[in-house]
C-alpha cells in the first residue's frame, strides 16, 4: 500500500426524517429520526436490539466545497449560545465537533428507541433527511470515562463559562 491509500466505504443506509433542516441545525432535544438500512445489510442489525445508544456514523454529503478540507475555523455552533463570530477562537477541526473536516465523516451517539426489521428509529440525531450512513456501532460500557479523569482544555472551559454552562 502506498503512503496515502484509496478508501472506499460502502453506504450502508440512509437517515430519513421529518424534522426541518433547521430543527436539526438547533439540536432540538428529543427530536426523532429513522434510519433505512438498506436489505443487503439487514442481517448484520442481528443482536442489537436491547442496547439504549448507538453510535451512527455518516457521510456529510451536503457540505458546501469550502467545508471540506479546512484544517481550522471557528466553533460556530457557538453561535447558538449567544456568541459573536469574532469572540470565537480560530481552531484546528480535529478540536471541535464540526462538520468542516478533512474528510466530511460524521459521527452521533443516538438513543436507539425500536428496531422494525431494517428500521431503526432513534433520537437526538443531528445528521439531514438523506445523509448516507456508513457505520453502527453499539455503545459499550468500555467507552465510558469515569468523572474526574477526563478533561477539557481551557479555551473550552472559558468558553464553557463565558455560556453559562459551567
Amino acid at each position: 500500500m502506498g503512503e496515502n491509500p484509496t478508501i472506499i466505504f460502502k453506504q450502508i443506509g440512509v437517515v430519513r426524517r421529518n424534522s426541518s433542516d433547521d430543527q436539526v441545525r438547533s439540536r432540538v432535544d428529543g427530536l426523532k429520526s429513522e434510519i433505512e438500512i438498506f436489505q443487503e445489510f439487514e442481517q448484520a442489525l442481528d443482536g442489537l436490539t436491547g442496547f439504549s445508544h448507538i453510535f451512527v456514523i455518516g457521510f456529510f454529503n451536503r457540505l458546501r466545497p469550502e467545508q471540506i478540507g479546512p484544517l481550522k475555523v471557528k466553533p460556530r455552533g457557538l453561535l447558538r449560545e449567544g456568541f459573536k463570530l469574532e469572540e470565537l477562537p480560530t481552531l484546528g477541526v480535529f478540536a471541535l465537533d464540526s462538520p468542516t473536516r478533512p474528510n466530511p465523516i460524521g459521527l452521533a451517539l443516538v438513543r436507539l428507541l425500536k428496531i422494525d426489521r431494517n428500521i431503526l428509529t432513534v433520537t437526538d440525531l443531528d445528521f439531514f433527511d438523506g445523509t448516507p450512513i456508513i457505520d453502527l456501532k453499539p455503545y459499550q460500557n468500555s467507552y465510558r470515562v469515569e468523572e474526574g479523569k477526563f478533561s477539557f482544555p481551557e479555551w473550552h472551559l472559558e468558553l464553557l463559562r463565558r455560556a453559562g454552562h459551567v
